[in-house]
């Protein structure tokens, strides 16, 4: 990740239009695969799931080391793609049924904050030496990044699967379509708590993509981007690791207005300071990231029946992978046309219009739920 967009942009020959387009199909082959994928899981088993995905990882990376052209480049994505929308509800569902099936559920959100932290710290590690590694050689990383999912591999077929008795739906069309109405439409709560974890999770995917080309255009040297990468990778750990304890504290509230407030002077910072050292306005976003994903999934699974687990986390993900194939392109063209700094900024003031409302709706939601349980 840290040099990936340096990759497409030397080695393959790519424009910012093209790869914000690359990762809007990427995120079509998610789409395409990413709820009946969650809904395959919990009747397949979340082990199963996970050992296919790893196979799916090893093959896609796999070509990424004779890719040449947009093309190649391209199958390798969609490949990848259908891996991570295995993983994606499945790994979540897991360790919240694990938790679940010996009385600890109420715990899910400091796993889930560990988990991703601990997964933070890895890619934060090997930020640190890929700005070298692919300087040296730029197909390293690629090489070194199969052998990691062969280790993914290794470690999902020791898994241990929770036990579940599901009743064998009548139709699975039928099934998943309850499941999509329960989830968007019948439950308040999970749907404004769904738009809100998507629009949250844009504000720190967009920066992902253009920060790379945003650092290049401000002098940033070669040499500092695996450690600007790992920096912020380690930010989004602490933050992660934080975040239950902060929300415990802080309270529902008080943690959306700050994570909105966060948002706010990172994207200006970007879109306003610029130079050598505006990068650093990034790990206001990254912090913000780390923070609100404990705290919204744990809002999510509490919502969810054990039944669709797996198929309503990847229904989440389905909805913000939609919303990036709809603006991805869009953003890059705009990056394009007048630059990435001035994107930074209109995006700024996007997020000024949509945020407000739906985080009124969602702790509106929330506070409904609390008289509820009063009562």
């Amino acid at each position: 990740m840290a040099i990936i967009t340096l990759f497409w942009k030397d080695q393959i020959g790519l424009s910012l239009t093209e790869i914000l387009l690359l990762q809007g199909i990427f995120s079509i082959s998610m789409v395409v695969m990413e709820y009946p994928s969650g809904y395959l899981s919990d009747r397949i088993g979340y082990r199963t799931a996970l050992n296919f995905a790893s196979l799916l990882g090893i093959i896609g990376w796999g070509l990424y080391t004779v890719a040449d052209s947009f093309s190649q480049v391209l199958i390798a994505e969609v490949i990848l793609g259908f891996s991570i929308s295995f993983i994606s509800g499945s790994d979540s569902a897991l360790l919240y049924e694990s938790l679940k099936s010996v009385g600890e559920e109420r715990f899910y959100a400091r796993h889930e904050g560990r988990k991703s932290g601990i997964g933070q710290f890895g890619e934060a590690c090997g930020a640190i030496f890929a700005g070298l590694l692919y300087a040296s050689a730029p197909l390293l990383p690629f090489i070194i990044q199969v052998l990691v999912w062969i280790l993914a591999l290794l470690l999902t077929r020791s898994m241990v699967e929770t036990q579940q008795k599901l009743k064998p739906p009548k139709s699975h069309l039928v099934e998943a379509w309850k499941s999509t109405r329960f989830a968007l439409i019948e439950n308040k709560r999970l749907r404004y708590t769904i738009f809100l974890s998507l629009v949250l999770g844009l504000t720190s995917y967009y920066p992902i993509w253009l920060i790379q080309p945003y650092m290049q255009d401000g002098g940033v040297p070669l040499a500092w981007f695996g450690p600007v990468w790992a920096c912020a990778n380690l930010s989004v750990a602490l933050f992660a690791l934080i975040s239950h304890r902060s929300h415990l504290r802080l309270g529902d509230h008080w943690m959306v207005l700050l994570i909105i407030l966060v948002i706010i002077a990172g994207y200006l910072g970007l879109g306003l300071v610029g130079g050598l050292w505006g990068f650093l306005f990034y790990y206001l976003l990254t912090c913000m990231r780390g923070l609100r994903g404990p705290m919204m999934l744990n809002h999510v699974q509490q919502e969810i029946p054990s039944a669709n687990r797996a198929g309503i986390l990847s229904l989440q993900s389905l909805c913000f992978r939609l919303s990036f194939v709809c603006t991805g392109p869009l953003i890059g063209m705009l990056a394009d046309q007048v630059g990435v700094q001035q994107t930074f900024l209109f995006l700024c003031y996007g997020f000024i219009i949509v945020l407000p409302p739906l985080a009124w709706l969602f702790l509106k939601q929330l506070v409904e739920k609390k008289h509820q349980r009063l009562d």
